[in-house]
């Protein structure tokens, strides 16, 4: 069996999902064969993916979200970095309650890309998602080298609000040793920058942007759009993803992108894991409408198709009809949500659901 899940949100990291999926199906099947590879899109969790896939942790402290120092973690690997931007710039290194969707930055992204360069890496994978930001990368890219400068030659400041006063743009200063490294872009979204879809009208309001934010804050990213002279770019997919971050490594770093499963089965060894499997196993939290477009389960049953392997989900809800699962080559599917209806306690008690689930779908289709 190959357990290839992502985690499950507010509850289990991917590495304790799939601990619990195993220790149900060998409830059932004892000494079954079992290969681990927790799996990532891109948001969270991507650095633990890579670590538990055989990646070297590195952590250093880095400029968070609100300016104050954070710690952050990359993973690397024979000169291949896996960067998650939620390390430095993550809604996670914000106080309860607290939201900056004007002025938070993602400096501290650059830093830690800065560091995984300092450690010889020449091909980086910069997993976008779950940022505090909508500030197009500028702070990322402030921080590799880049000039953005105010009418009166003054750096602007951080934020995506600032970019307003924005006048000048320079990136003659950016890292050299950009230039030679392969970036990859990794993100489930595919969003431009600006407008009714773009970073700030979509993802705003999940970092507290009211209406008045968003309208400014999605003019204040036009005009950084603008002075770069790179407006075509604002409109590619992926530009939009994690507050504009994705137009600042377009942009700035040259970055090519791809969606986040598709690159993470990629770095993490996907095809060597999944031969001679006989069964997939792969799930998140929700399986949703959203899950449809470009997240992890969906990516690990297209990766999974060409050999011929069947593929089952587990989740703590399911909101999709079997048809759609079907569809995308899902044929069995097990909701913690069935064992437990109550969503508190279901998250409360998701490892031991798990294993429930887990012995289920081995009784089923193991037996």
């Amino acid at each position: 069996m190959l357990i290839a899940a992502d985690k499950f949100k507010g509850s289990l990291t991917a590495v304790q999902v799939a601990e619990h999926v195993a220790a149900g199906l060998r409830a059932v099947v004892p000494g079954l064969e079992i290969t681990a590879l927790p799996v990532a899109d891109g948001g969270d969790g991507t650095v633990d993916a890579a670590v538990a896939a055989g990646f070297d942790r590195r952590t250093v402290r880095v400029t968070g979200p609100l300016g104050e120092p954070v710690e952050a973690a990359y993973a690397l690997r024979a000169g291949t970095a896996v960067v998650e931007m939620a390390e430095a710039s993550g809604l996670r290194h914000l106080p309860p309650g607290v939201f900056a969707p004007r002025t938070a930055t993602t400096y501290g992204t650059g830093e830690l890309l800065r560091a995984a360069l300092d450690a010889g890496a020449r091909t980086i994978v910069l997993g976008v998602g779950g940022s505090a930001t909508t500030d197009g990368g500028a702070g990322m890219l402030s921080a590799l080298g880049a000039r953005l400068l105010d009418a009166g030659g003054a750096p602007v400041a951080p934020g995506g609000a600032a970019l307003a006063d924005l006048a000048s743009a320079d990136l003659g200063g950016l890292d050299p040793r950009l230039a030679a490294t392969e970036v990859v872009l990794a993100s489930d979204v595919d969003n431009p920058l600006l407008g009714p879809t773009g970073a700030a009208a979509v993802y705003g309001p999940q970092k507290g942007a009211d209406a008045e934010d968003v309208a400014v804050l999605d003019a204040a990213l036009t005009r950084y759009a603008e002075v770069l002279g790179a407006m075509p770019l604002a409109a590619a997919p992926g530009a939009g993803a994690a507050g504009g971050i994705g137009f600042g490594a377009l942009v700035g770093l040259q970055a090519t992108f791809r969606p986040g499963i598709e690159v993470l089965l990629d770095v993490l060894g996907f095809e060597d894991a999944v031969a001679g499997a006989a069964l997939v196993i792969t799930g998140e939290g929700s399986l949703d409408p959203q899950t449809l477009h470009g997240k992890a389960p969906i990516g690990v049953a297209r990766a999974a198709a060409p050999h011929g392997i069947p593929v089952a989900a587990v989740c703590g809800r399911l909101t999709l009809p079997e048809s759609a699962l079907a569809a995308a080559g899902i044929t069995h599917t097990y909701a913690l949500s069935a064992l437990e209806p109550d969503p508190t306690l279901s998250m409360t008690n998701a490892g031991p659901l798990l294993e429930r689930a887990a012995t289920l779908l081995a009784s089923d289709l193991l037996t």
